[in-house]
């Protein structure tokens, strides 16, 4: 038996509001992230997902802030060459985060 069933659309970005008697289920927040998993009969679920931070991930992080905090003298400032081989890899792309997806991009 479900505990909540409803319905939400997709808009031009396929993008959709999680039904409010979803996110009471699942006791979501603003911000929090969704997992959708698929079975092999076609069914989806959805769960909340929780405090799965990456070990190494974290552990690279912490390593680079006390490097940071321990030696400041060793930061640089962003620019010069390093910024021109950069803006010469991008030019000048202008990307509008509300324009529809293209087909190609389904």
């Amino acid at each position: 038996m479900a505990l909540a069933e409803d319905t939400s659309k997709l808009t031009d970005r396929y993008q959709t509001t999680v039904p409010s008697s979803v996110r009471r289920q699942l006791k979501l927040a603003k911000g929090d992230q969704i997992r959708y998993r698929t079975d092999e009969t076609g069914r989806v679920y959805i769960e909340a997902v929780r405090d799965e931070a990456d070990p190494a991930l974290g552990a690279f992080l912490d390593f680079i802030e006390t490097d940071i905090r321990t030696h400041p003298e060793r930061l640089e400032a962003f620019g010069g060459t390093l910024r021109d081989r950069l803006q010469a890899l991008v030019g000048d792309i202008d990307v509008d985060l509300d324009e529809p997806l293209s087909a190609d991009d389904d």
